[in-house]
């Protein structure tokens, strides 16, 4: 298994099959530090399965994943995400009933005691730091004002802007977005890209599961196509959008 030494996510011959159902063949793709690297498809492409063998969600049938030298194949999905690799759901993952600042202020809390209490608040005055840093991520994320709102009232763009904010309190190395942009409006989606940008201007690493192909080719570094849980092209964005086989499979011929 041959890995460059500026690559941080290496996924190594994975294949994954439920039964006669073979939802991922021999994947093998590199993710370098510091890369937007996009991983496109149509639906029942295999994206998803994909981001979850990575967060150890799922085990693969055979092959390995490994991120910054660390075998994650085996790995609890905590126990990935304490060696700094987060994820941001296709469907929004919060705290309903807690506060949003609440809800940034949770995952700090457990990437710092290494587990999530029931008390975590009672002190929270004590917690200046974590609750500044909190503010912060909401001002990065255009949420600040909203601080003190229970986290159910907020849209749906609004939740997943939340859960990026929830994600980067933890400093991640790798962030993971499955459908970053999914049913928000594009004056939502326009605000989602610039602050995806934002976050690449600072050198984090991400990995992007989209549909919307203004988001993939504003952001891409790297695209990674997928059809029939088979990588079927792999690129630049000029490259994959001109290539005869992802327009067959995936942007319908048209350029």
């Amino acid at each position: 298994m041959q890995t460059n030494k500026n690559v941080v996510l290496h996924v190594a011959d994975v294949h994954k099959h439920f039964g006669g159902l073979h939802a991922l063949s021999d994947i093998d793709l590199q993710v370098k530090e510091g890369e937007t690297h996009a991983i496109i498809g149509p639906n029942g492409a295999g994206k998803s399965t994909l981001l979850n063998v990575i967060i150890g969600r799922l085990a693969p049938s055979s092959g390995a994943v490994v991120f910054d030298g660390n075998v994650l194949t085996g790995r609890k999905p905590h126990e990935i995400n304490q060696l700094g690799v987060a994820r941001v759901f296709q469907t929004p993952e919060i705290f309903a009933d807690l506060s949003v600042i609440q809800n940034v202020m949770t995952p700090a809390f457990a990437k710092r005691d290494g587990a999530f209490k029931i008390n975590m608040f009672s002190a929270v005055e004590n917690e200046r730091a974590i609750r500044e840093e909190a503010e912060h991520m909401l001002e990065d994320v255009g949420l600040i004002d909203r601080r003190e709102t229970h986290a159910g009232a907020l849209s749906r763009g609004d939740k997943r802007r939340l859960e990026l904010a929830m994600c980067l309190i933890q400093k991640p190395r790798l962030l993971l977005l499955d459908e970053p942009t999914a049913g928000m409006s594009r004056h939502d989606t326009n605000t989602t890209i610039e602050l995806l940008k934002k976050i690449k201007s600072r050198g984090m690493t991400k990995v992007i599961i989209e549909h919307d192909m203004h988001v993939v080719f504003s952001l891409a570094d790297k695209i990674t196509v997928l059809a029939g849980g088979r990588i079927i092209a792999e690129g630049a964005p000029d490259e994959v959008r001109g290539d005869q086989r992802v327009q067959e499979a995936y942007l319908g011929g048209a350029h």
